[in-house]
């Protein structure tokens, strides 16, 4: 007897890649994204009841502050957890026993993992690692990942690395981690034991921890800098149409401007060697970048998402505080140490003073300050980012002035090439000037407006100016002068989005919240919120007749903008 179609009542996780049978990459081609049925089918087979250890295996359990991921090494194109005892994904033994070595010392190593089969005496540890299963079954939501490759596009051409990817991790999992021992051990030595496993935790569990992946929420890493921030913009959607605030976009964004300044101090195989180097990589060989982040919300437990809009025009947004964190992943000498410090301290100011994190990173957040384009179009473009918490608003904000802009960004690249020079690579007179972003004197201009006219009038999100520029002319016509009007409106030097034919612009646009300083009764310093804002544009300039004219506007039009950076020559 022939089943007719007998291939559909095979699983998907045991489907060929092949076109028509299981495309997990491609949900677009189906009705029903192929890997959302993968993971149905995964989950609709697990046990309902947690796997527990056996008797005389000491646990713990750890919450997992975004998302974790593992890979099972088995299906074909997909990275997805490992499967053990009743369907669930579990870590395994051997992964917890590598983290756990890693942060021992040699004499710990030897006693709890064993020396090594080359040395002259070769014994095996006192530990048994048992690995780690989720505590319940809130796992199996929000199994479905993406991955979406954006440096290419984002920095050195128009072209792009490909699509969104798919990858199965779990969201915000608690796990239970199992050790055992062959012999017994006192009270203390188990709290050594845990001690150890909790500052190896530290450092990430899992696949892409240097990302955000697999941090837990309790924090004991060898941190190097954090701020306080917040922000709002709009959130990635997932497979299934859901949104999902991603904390590796704090990790994305500061990689690609790191990537823009070494660019503009070296050549671009070098520059991307050294971003390699502190983001990790697999270009000519996998890399373990010296640099992990953390994204920890002031309310973890608060869903950031909220969604605006009706039908085709809902989209997902969010609105988010916390601490954002830098990591080291392994030592360094106290130099190099102090040198990255005050690297990973210049490139989030950087990022900060000049535009977001996210999607539409390049532009301020319509809706505070061109609110009636929401309004009339149904789309949502922009995000806006600030410092909060006395700390960071003392500490990082580093502008307070205009002319403080261009020694700002003067500091930010001294610090970028000390730590070329000290890291080893060599600076170059040769910039990575085919890049379409590079930051360097003669591949990009600032320009600003202060945050207080003459009058000391703040500059208010109401009167902010250039984004409406974004949207049409920046000047009217003026025939009886033969003055054409002008636009940037849907040009490549401003960038555009359409179908098949999108290109990112060549001009950023940002409104910095104004901090202000009071002294208190003590002579302490105080920072003061103000609705003031400085308003930037960042520019890349090309060939085109748009760039051309918009800069001969500005230049004609100093009462507005000023060239912030480089400075005039003469």
């Amino acid at each position: 007897m022939t089943i007719p179609n007998a291939y559909e009542k095979v699983p998907m996780m045991f489907r060929a890649q092949t076109d028509g049978r299981c495309q997990l990459h491609y949900p677009q081609r189906y009705e029903e994204p192929h890997v959302l049925r993968w993971a149905d089918e995964w989950i609709e087979r697990t046990y309902p009841d947690t796997p527990k250890f056996v008797e005389g295996v000491r646990s713990r359990t750890y919450k997992i502050n975004w998302r974790f991921l593992t890979d099972g090494g088995q299906d074909d194109s997909i990275i997805r957890p490992s499967i053990g005892a009743r369907g669930w994904p579990f870590i395994t033994g051997s992964s917890m026993k590598g983290l756990f070595r890693r942060a021992c010392s040699q004499k710990q190593r030897d006693r709890y993992c064993g020396s090594s089969t080359s040395s002259s005496d070769p014994k095996p540890g006192i530990l048994r690692f048992h690995g780690g299963y989720p505590t319940d079954t809130a796992w199996t939501e929000n199994l479905v990942d993406i991955v979406h490759p954006q440096q290419t596009w984002q920095v050195k051409s128009n072209r792009k690395e490909g699509g969104a990817f798919a990858l199965i991790s779990l969201h915000e999992p608690e796990i239970r981690f199992g050790l055992s021992s062959t012999m017994p051990l006192s009270d203390s030595e188990w709290q050594t034991i845990w001690a150890i496993w909790e500052r190896a935790i530290a450092t990430g569990i899992g696949g892409r921890v240097s990302a955000g992946y697999g941090q837990p929420r309790s924090h004991k890493a060898d941190e190097l800098y954090r701020c306080n921030l917040k922000g709002q913009g709009q959130a990635p959607k997932l497979f299934d149409g859901t949104g999902e605030f991603r904390p590796n976009i704090f990790r994305a964004g500061i990689r690609g401007h790191a990537l823009r300044i070494f660019g503009g101090l070296t050549t671009s195989p070098i520059a991307e060697q050294a971003v390699q180097d502190l983001f990790g990589g697999v270009q000519g060989g996998a890399t373990v970048g010296l640099l992990s982040t953390t994204f920890r919300p002031a309310s973890p437990d608060s869903n950031p998402i909220s969604y605006i809009g009706e039908g085709n025009y809902e989209q997902p947004v969010y609105r988010i505080e916390g601490e954002l964190s830098w990591s080291l992943t392994r030592p360094l000498s106290d130099d190099q140490r102090i040198a990255l410090t005050k690297l990973i301290e210049a490139l989030t100011r950087f990022a900060m003073v000049f535009g977001g994190f996210g999607k539409s990173w390049r532009r301020a957040d319509h809706r505070l300050f061109l609110p009636d384009y929401y309004d009339q179009r149904g789309l949502l473009i922009g995000c806006h980012w600030q410092w909060v918490g006395q700390r960071s608003l003392l500490r990082d904000v580093k502008i307070r002035k205009p002319d403080k802009v261009g020694s700002f960004i003067d500091e930010v690249r001294q610090i970028a090439a000390d730590w070329l020079t000290i890291r080893g690579f060599t600076r170059s007179e040769k910039y990575a000037d085919k890049w379409r972003e590079t930051w360097h004197p003669d591949t990009v201009q600032v320009w600003g407006r202060p945050p207080l006219d003459k009058n000391h009038h703040p500059l208010t999100a109401e009167q902010c100016e250039a984004i409406r520029w974004f949207h049409g002319a920046y000047r009217k016509a003026f025939p009886q002068a033969r003055i054409p009007e002008g636009t940037i409106y849907k040009s490549s030097f401003a960038g555009k989005v359409e179908r098949n034919n999108s290109s990112v612009g060549r001009i950023w646009h940002r409104m910095y919240p104004f901090i202000n300083r009071k002294k208190d009764e003590e002579g302490r310093s105080k920072p003061i919120e103000t609705p003031a804002y400085f308003e930037f544009l960042t520019i890349f300039p090309d060939e085109t007749p748009e760039c051309g004219e918009f800069l001969d506007f500005l230049e004609s039009e100093q009462r507005m903008f000023q060239k912030l950076w480089p400075a005039p020559v003469g």
